[in-house]
């Protein structure tokens, strides 16, 4: 990137199903890999990410809402990576959530993306989910 204000956008739309999952992982780690992280680094963000999208898909099949898509938008600027993972899969708990709850494989899923990133944030939007996360190159 240019030095700046400039910010490029990569999306991704992929259907909610799992075995597109891997498709929003390869996405990710070229977007990732273009900037100034580290390779584990970058394997961080693609783990978050594929965490973020494996669970949306999770709620779709438990909703009924498999017909639905997860949207990867990537914002990407000279030092700072922003991935909001949107799905319209219906209503779930929120990640602040994680910590009272016994484990089980959603909450550790989103104890790995707090981690794995600088900076995550859940809310809900339009029948679905937003997952933001952040992440600090250099």
């Amino acid at each position: 990137m240019e030095a700046g204000d400039e910010t490029a956008v990569v999306e991704l739309r992929i259907p909610a199903r799992p075995e597109y999952v891997g498709v929003a992982r390869l996405a990710i780690l070229g977007v990732a890999s273009r900037m100034r992280f580290s390779y584990d680094e970058v394997e961080d963000i693609r783990l978050a990410v594929g965490e973020a999208c494996t669970t949306a898909v999770e709620w779709a099949a438990k909703n009924g809402r498999q017909d639905t898509n997860v949207v990867v938008r990537s914002s990407i600027t000279e030092s700072v990576l922003t991935v909001d993972i949107v799905d319209q899969a219906g209503e779930r708990e929120e990640l602040a959530e994680v910590e009272t709850r016994e484990p089980d494989p959603e909450s550790l899923g989103a104890l790995l993306i707090t981690l794995l990133v600088d900076e995550v944030s859940v809310t809900p939007c339009n029948g679905g989910t937003c997952v933001r996360m952040v992440k600090y190159a250099g």
